[in-house]
């Protein structure tokens, strides 16, 4: 098995990434932004030593040479899984809070390997579908999404408010990935994971209700009563569970044939309406909180949406997908966990 360094490992994809890698044996680094998260991650996997779960802390991504010292390990790293990147949208300047960290953090994290990590052969780097819909063609039903496609958003249009600013900070940041192993020639391979909405159960040590991740806060609205009058719209239509996610990017770090690839990565369609009645069902006791079949809102546009094509990631990396039942009654339970 291999030394892999995980950056950004008390995020919400990375604490289920570190999972898989440990279960399968492989020694980690992984870079967090204090010592009190890295206790944090440390105090909950107890049966690990040092030799398999180590912590290098990184407190600012988006500065240059940020990555210098976390790249150079003894024994020495083989691969990379970069996770590190913003996904909120309460910011104010969308260039300094969004693009910079984003493309900073991922050129710069290659460029540190290129320079200090010689050992290392694959770079696994967590994208988005951001980084591949379209948002000016809207709902699209005529169009399949697959790895083929890019978002076409430029600069001027990346910063007129925080989505924008998200899209394109995914969009920038993948590109210049690809950019720099085109360019550069390094020593390692590069997979990208590009997942739309990700939704599954929250490692508990690292979670707040307040701290949630941005794609889960609609399970635990939807909990807190959030939806009974009306269901919020459901905005992208097309999901993934974080744990399925979480093992396509260990799985591209292992398999030879994802070298330079980029996977679509989606378990098919949702809709907040869905997740209310999956809750409902489920859960008997949120009954009072939860809409009903007359509630209006959370559906799919009357028009149609977008088709998606997820065969490469079936194909190369061999996964099955959760179903959404599965996924949003772990989710529910894990939230209950922390006081929902």
């Amino acid at each position: 098995m291999s030394r892999v360094l995980l950056t950004g490992g008390s995020g919400f994809i990375a604490a289920h990434v570190l999972d898989i890698l440990l279960e399968r044996g492989h020694s980690v680094v992984t870079t967090v932004r204090s010592q009190e998260k890295a206790n944090k991650i440390k105090d909950a996997h107890p049966k690990y030593g040092k030799d398999k779960l180590d912590f290098a802390i990184v407190e600012d991504i988006a500065q240059e040479h940020a990555f210098d010292k976390a790249v150079v390990s003894d024994p020495p790293f083989e691969t990379v899984i970069h996770t590190a990147s913003p996904f909120h949208f309460n910011v104010t300047d969308v260039q300094k809070e969004l693009l910079d960290p984003a493309i900073i953090g991922t050129t710069g994290v290659l460029k540190s390997i290129a320079k200090s990590a010689p050992s290392v052969k694959r770079v696994v780097i967590t994208s988005s579908f951001a980084s591949i819909i379209n948002p000016f063609e809207g709902d699209w039903p005529s169009h399949t999404y697959s790895e083929k496609d890019w978002n076409p958003i430029n600069a001027e249009q990346a910063v007129e408010n925080p989505a924008a600013g998200y899209r394109a900070s995914k969009t920038f940041a993948e590109k210049a990935a690809w950019d720099f192993v085109e360019k550069e020639k390094p020593n390692f391979s590069l997979a990208t994971m590009c997942p739309p909405l990700v939704l599954g159960p929250i490692v508990h040590y690292l979670n707040s209700l307040d701290g949630l991740n941005t794609s889960n806060q609609r399970i635990r609205d939807i909990m807190q009563g959030k939806a009974k009058k009306e269901i919020a719209p459901t905005g992208t239509y097309i999901w993934v569970d974080v744990r399925d996610l979480a093992l396509c990017h260990v799985l591209a770090a292992e398999k030879e044939e994802a070298a330079n690839k980029r996977f679509f990565i989606t378990a098919g369609y949702f809709s907040n309406k869905e997740i209310a009645q999956i809750v409902g069902k489920n859960y008997p006791q949120y009954k009072d909180e939860l809409p009903t079949e007359k509630t209006p809102g959370g559906g799919y546009p009357e028009g149609g949406i977008y088709k998606w094509d997820n065969s490469r990631v079936k194909e190369v990396l061999g996964v099955k997908f959760r179903t959404l039942e599965e996924s949003i009654v772990d989710t529910v339970k894990s939230l209950q966990a922390v006081g929902a």
